[in-house]
C-alpha cells in the first residue's frame, strides 16, 4: 500500500482498505491513470440494463489496445475481472493497485515486460451500486458492498451458457475477441469458518479439460502457493463443506457445470482459475492477498506461457468418444483423508430455530477430514456428428452462436436419419410439478430419461445446422442434450412441447377404443393387465381413454418431441 498523501493513492488505500469507491469514482480513478500511464487503455465492453458502461482496462507495454495488435505482440494474455457477484469485491481494489503499480508507480514494470493484463474492476456493474452496510451478512469489509445480482435480479454467474445478462454476454464477447491465455475470477466466499485467506482452483483433472486441469494443479498451483505464503498468506484450494455446515464430515473437492465460470472455462478448454478468497477475513487482508496472485500469475504466465498454450492446444483438439453431461460423487471411490488448517467447531441445538446450528469458537486447529470429490459422470453420451435445430427455435440458435460456436443454415429441405428423444409423460413432473419457484429467470425442466429413437425425417430450408467436430464440440453437447444439466432444456427454452394443443372427447374416444379392443387381441390383452395393475389408471375415465387416444394416428406426435435432432458421425 501507499501513504495517503502519495499522488496515486487508491479511493480505498486512502482509507486504509476498510471502503471501496463507487462506480462513478472508480471510473473518475482508472480514467486519470489511463491518461498518465501509455501502458493502458480504457475500452467499454458493454452497457449495463441501467445505462452503465462496463469498462475493461487493457494493460499492455507495447500499447496493444486492440484484440488484433495483442494477438500480434505473442505476449502471455491474463483477463480477470473483479464483481460479478459485486458484493465481493476485493479484486476491484486489488486490480487499481496494481494497474498504478505497473505503471505510473513504476514498482511492478517487470511484470507487464512478459505478459500483458485485461482487468475488468467491476462486471456487476448494477449490483455494485445497491450498495449498503447491509449487504452480505456473513463478510466482514468493505463498510459498504454491492448486491449479488444485477437490476433484475439474475445471478451472473450462473449464466455462462444460456447468456441473459449483458454482463456475461460482454464477458463472452472478450473471450471471444481476445482469446486469453487464462482467466480469473475472482470471488469473496459464503459458509463455514478456517485459516485459508485465499482458495482458488481450476475444474480439476477429470473434467472436460484434463490437460488444463492438470496444468493448474501441477504448475500454477504450487507456484502461486508459495507466492502467497512468502507474503503472508493462508492459500488453499477451494473448500465447500461436504454438509454445508462445518468441515467434521469433509471438504468437497467440486467439479462445476458450465452456467459457472470455472465450468465453462473447463467446457470450452479456456484455462479458467476461480479465485475464493474468505469472506471472515479482514477487507484489508483479503485485497493484499489479491494482489499478491494477480502480480504473481502475469509473472508466472511469462515464464509458463509455452506449458500452458501447449496444454490448452492439447484438449481443444481433443474429440472424446464419451462427454460427461455432469459430475456427482463416487460413492464406490475409496475415502481419502487429508490435513485440514480449521477453526474449531461446536454444534448445538438453537432455541429459535430449534434445529442444529454450528458455532465457531475462534480456536485454530489442524484436523485430518476426508476429502469428497464430485467427479463421477452422472451421465455420458456419445457425440453425434451434429444437431439439427428447426428454424422455430432461432432464439436458442442465436445463443449458441454468442459463444463462438459454427451453425450452418441449410438452404434446402433435408432428408435425413437421425436421432430424436421423446420425453416420456410418465417419467417428467407434470408441469403443475415444476420446479414452484423460477430460478435466474426461468422454470427448470426435469426432463426424466429421454427415449431416443431412430428415424427418416425432414427439416425444413432454414433449418440449423451445428457440428460437434469443431473447437467448442463439447459446449455445444452440454447445450443440446436434454439431460445435461445446463441444457436449453433443462432452463425452459422449449417449454411450448409440453403443451398439448389437440384433444378429444369421451362421445368420441368411447366408441373408437371399443372398435380397437375389438379387433387387436394383444391391445385388449396389456389394457386388461393395466386396469389390473395400476389403481389410479382403473379408477380415471380420462387416462384410459387417453391411452386409447395416444394410440391412434389422431394423436400429436410432436408432443413431448424435443425438435433438436442427432445427426450421426461419419464413424
Amino acid at each position: 500500500m501507499v501513504t495517503a498523501d502519495d499522488p496515486w493513492v487508491t479511493p480505498a488505500e486512502r482509507t486504509q482498505l476498510n471502503v471501496t469507491p463507487s462506480y462513478d469514482e472508480t471510473v473518475s480513478w482508472l480514467r486519470k491513470l489511463v491518461d498518465a500511464a501509455p501502458e493502458l487503455e480504457m475500452l467499454p465492453i458493454g452497457r449495463s440494463l441501467q445505462g452503465r458502461d462496463i469498462w475493461m482496462v487493457v494493460a499492455s507495454a507495447d500499447q496493444a489496445f486492440s484484440a488484433e495488435a495483442m494477438k500480434k505482440s505473442e505476449k502471455s494474455l491474463l483477463l480477470a475481472h473483479s464483481g460479478i457477484h459485486a458484493g465481493e469485491i476485493d479484486g476491484k481494489d486489488a486490480g487499481l493497485m496494481l494497474l498504478r503499480d505497473m505503471t505510473v508507480a513504476d514498482r511492478r514494470k517487470e511484470l507487464l515486460a512478459g505478459s500483458s493484463f485485461l482487468f475488468i474492476p467491476i462486471l456487476n456493474v448494477d449490483g455494485h451500486e445497491r450498495k449498503s452496510a447491509f449487504n452480505r451478512i456473513n463478510q466482514r469489509g468493505p463498510v459498504e458492498m454491492g448486491w449479488r445480482t444485477n437490476a433484475r435480479n439474475q445471478n451472473l454467474n450462473r449464466d455462462f451458457t444460456k447468456l441473459d445478462t449483458e454482463g456475461v454476454r460482454a464477458l463472452i464477447r472478450v473471450f471471444r475477441q481476445w482469446k486469453p491465455d487464462l482467466y480469473l475470477d475472482l470471488h469473496v466466499t459464503d459458509g463455514a469458518d478456517y485459516q485459508y485467506d485465499i482458495t482458488f482452483g481450476g475444474n480439476g483433472r477429470n473434467g472436460w479439460s484434463p490437460a488444463i486441469g492438470g496444468w493448474i494443479e501441477d504448475v500454477y498451483r504450487p507456484a502461486i502457493n508459495s507466492a502467497l505464503s512468502e507474503n503472508g498468506h493462508e492459500p488453499g484450494g477451494l473448500i465447500f463443506a461436504a454438509n454445508g455446515k462445518d468441515m467434521k464430515d469433509g471438504v468437497l473437492t467440486w467439479s462445476g457445470n458450465p452456467r459457472f465460470s470455472n465450468g465453462y472455462g473447463d467446457a470450452v478448454h479456456l484455462p479458467t482459475i476461480l479465485v475464493e478468497n474468505h469472506s471472515l477475513k479482514p477487507y484489508k487482508r483479503r485485497v493484499l492477498g489479491t494482489y499478491v496472485l494477480l502480480a504473481e500469475t502475469l509473472e508466472l504466465l511469462a515464464r509458463e506461457q509455452g506449458s500452458l498454450r501447449k496444454a490448452t492446444e492439447a484438449d481443444q483438439q481433443r474429440r472424446p468418444q464419451l462427454v460427461p453431461l455432469g459430475f456427482e460423487r463416487d460413492e464406490t471411490s475409496p475415502v481419502q483423508n487429508v490435513s485440514f488448517k480449521g477453526i474449531a467447531s461446536q454444534r448445538f441445538k438453537g432455541r429459535v430455530s430449534g434445529a442444529e446450528v454450528v458455532r465457531w469458537t475462534g480456536q485454530p486447529v489442524v484436523e485430518t477430514i476426508p476429502e469428497i470429490f464430485i467427479n463421477k459422470p452422472t451421465f455420458q453420451v456419445k457425440p453425434p456428428g451434429a444437431y439439427l435445430i428447426p428454424p422455430a427455435w432461432k432464439d436458442v440458435v442465436e445463443r449458441i452462436a454468442m459463444h463462438g460456436i459454427e451453425v450452418e443454415q441449410i438452404n434446402e429441405p433435408l432428408t435425413t436419419t437421425a436421432e430424436i428423444y421423446r420425453l416420456p409423460g410418465a417419467g417428467i413432473a407434470k408441469p403443475s410439478e415444476w420446479t414452484p419457484n423460477p430460478f435466474e429467470g426461468h422454470i427448470r425442466i426435469d426432463p426424466g430419461k429421454p427415449v431416443k429413437e431412430v428415424v427418416k425425417t425432414t427439416f425444413p430450408a432454414g433449418s440449423y445446422l451445428v457440428s460437434t467436430d469443431q473447437p467448442l464440440g463439447e459446449l455445444v453437447v452440454l447445450m443440446l442434450e436434454p439431460q445435461a444439466p445446463d441444457s436449453f432444456l433443462q432452463w425452459g427454452f422449449f417449454l411450448e412441447i409440453f403443451t398439448r394443443t389437440e384433444y378429444a372427447e369421451a362421445y368420441v374416444l368411447e366408441p373408437l377404443a371399443q372398435k380397437m379392443l375389438d379387433s387387436d387381441a394383444e391391445m385388449k390383452s396389456r389394457f386388461e393387465e393395466k386396469l389390473a395393475d395400476d389403481e389410479a389408471f382403473a379408477a380415471s375415465q380420462y387416462q384410459r381413454l387417453m391411452w386409447f387416444y395416444e394410440q391412434t394416428p389422431f394423436y400429436d406426435t410432436r408432443y413431448l418431441l424435443y425438435p433438436v435432432a442427432r445427426i450421426p458421425g461419419k464413424n
